[in-house]
């Protein structure tokens, strides 16, 4: 429904808030439907990991803001990686949807993931845009317009949440690389490399 869509103001905080209450939010396009497992903070303005960390590029211009949008980039040439930009706009920021999982239009997902079944449909960032459609056309696309690329609010309560090191980070400093800003649902199996995490009591700063 329209009116579950997650407003822009949703987005205009810091990436680590956002991607906390990203989780169990629900993302819809067309008549796919998943629910949000994991996700990854990219934070401003210190953090080494962040795409922005040496400033604007035409390739990670989105990132820049306004909040609320898609940012889509292509990864080792083969994989569209979504991202929603965060913060305020100027401040490159945005969190990245690294796993879900499926509530709807299944036989769709699976019919673009090949011969994928299970978590593997869905668990890692360039699953999650095969199974959604989404590729990098989608870069600066709204997030709560309906009939696009919609995220809602979601329908399940989130119990524990589970948080570590965000993956594929080598080239951060070593404080980013232990920053424990890579987030996921403590129940759900659509999770990668979940030993890597550890339940947490409150939020990380």
């Amino acid at each position: 429904m329209a009116d579950s869509i997650l407003p822009l103001s949703f987005y205009a905080r810091d990436a680590l808030e956002v991607a906390y209450d990203l989780l169990g939010a629900e993302i819809r396009h067309g008549e796919v439907r998943l629910r949000i497992t994991e996700v990854e903070a990219y934070r401003f303005p210190d953090d080494t990991a962040n795409h922005c960390r040496m400033g604007r590029t035409p390739r990670n211009a989105p990132m820049w803001g306004p909040p609320g949008h898609a940012y889509v980039y292509l990864c080792y040439g083969m994989h569209s990686l979504l991202n929603f930009v965060t913060n305020t706009e100027g401040e490159g920021a945005a969190v990245l949807i690294r796993a879900c999982e499926p509530l709807e239009g299944l036989e769709l997902v699976q019919a673009r993931r090949g011969k994928a079944r299970g978590v593997a449909l869905t668990t890692g960032p360039g699953r999650v845009t095969k199974a959604l459609g989404v590729d990098t056309t989608f870069s600066g696309a709204p997030l709560y317009v309906p009939g696009g690329l919609e995220v809602h609010r979601g329908r399940t309560p989130v119990g524990a949440v589970l948080a570590g090191p965000r993956i594929g980070i080598d080239y951060a400093s070593p404080r980013d690389r232990k920053a424990p800003y890579r987030l996921a649902v403590a129940e759900s199996a659509y999770v990668l490399k979940k030993t890597a995490l550890k339940r947490v009591r409150g939020r990380a700063s």
